[in-house]
């Protein structure tokens, strides 16, 4: 499955669609704005909450809050002993972890599980400017987790960018 989203409308109090190479409505990004802490909801075509995503108040580093159906379903950090500073880790409540690691601010980064590749998110295969591409690569992988880390990533990259 590949999605594209337009970047440029990327910020809280923001909505904006994340549609399929048919240019098909497939998931709503509802920015909440007039809040303490950066928050967004992912949203299906017919307007259901999927997932919420949310801003830690209080943690060491910055964490992002991965939530469906009002449980936590993973946090989102950077990594902390990585040389290279654009390494995040992702941590699901049983314990599962996700790396995902790569030129996070270029928007070229990808999503694995214990060396497998769940998701690529890149720029190349596009030529529509402040636009990128979510490669979702595995049929049976939960495709609105897998957007909610980039979302999360993207969005902790961009404040310590």
């Amino acid at each position: 499955m590949r999605l594209l989203v337009r970047e440029r409308l990327f910020a809280v109090g923001d909505d904006y669609w994340i549609k399929d190479t048919e240019g098909r409505k497939v998931f709503l990004v509802d920015g909440k704005a007039m809040r303490m802490r950066d928050t967004f909801e992912l949203k299906d075509a017919q307007g259901r909450i999927l997932i919420e995503l949310r801003q830690k108040l209080i943690s060491l580093r910055d964490t992002m809050v991965i939530e469906r159906d009002g449980e936590e379903l993973a946090e989102v950090k950077r990594k902390r002993l990585s040389l290279l500073r654009n390494h995040y880790r992702v941590t699901l409540v049983d314990g599962t972890e996700l790396d995902v690691s790569g030129r996070i601010l270029d928007r070229e980064f990808a999503i694995d599980y214990d060396g497998e590749l769940l998701a690529q998110i890149s720029r190349r295969w596009l030529t529509v400017r402040d636009t990128y591409g979510i490669d979702v690569v595995r049929e049976d992988a939960d495709a609105a987790l897998l957007i909610a880390v980039s979302l999360c990533v993207i969005v902790l990259a961009d404040k310590e960018g």
